[in-house]
């Protein structure tokens, strides 16, 4: 019964491990992002979407789907370095529930003339060996 128990013990504790480094992971993609937002470069912010015509992005009473919907989006909405601001982005709450697919959800502001800010809910998975962003809710 001993044994039982510590092969559970050990076992929860690699999945834990395994869940941090794959958070790790992705927090480190979110950084690259906001580190290219604040650069100007709405281009490698792009980079950690998955660039495909399934990626789906939810904001306000929109749904969108495709990569270059998106990209377009974030051109039209955000043309000006003014526009852009700079972006700060909070992770509020982070699990894999596999070790291909984790979840994100936080705050995001922008710092401005007039400062917008909301939420976020992200579906991350990993695509041919990288993050990719799969699925953005974003309010």
């Amino acid at each position: 019964m001993k044994l039982f128990f510590l092969i559970q013990v050990l076992f929860c504790s690699l999945l834990h491990a395994q869940n941090t480094h794959h958070i790790n992971a992705i927090r480190n993609c979110l950084n690259d992002q906001q580190n290219a937002w604040n650069r100007g470069s709405i281009d490698d912010f792009m980079k950690h979407y998955w660039n495909h015509d399934s990626l789906r992005f939810v904001s306000g009473k929109n749904i969108s789907m495709g990569f270059t919907t998106a990209l377009e989006n974030y051109k039209n909405h955000y043309n000006t370095p003014e526009a852009m601001g700079r972006l700060t982005f909070t992770v509020v709450y982070a699990d894999c529930p596999t070790k291909n697919a984790c979840i994100l959800s936080g705050t995001w502001n922008i710092a401005r003339a007039t400062p917008i800010g909301g939420r976020f809910t992200l579906l991350w998975k990993k695509i041919q060996g990288h993050w990719k962003i799969v699925y953005d809710h974003t309010s």
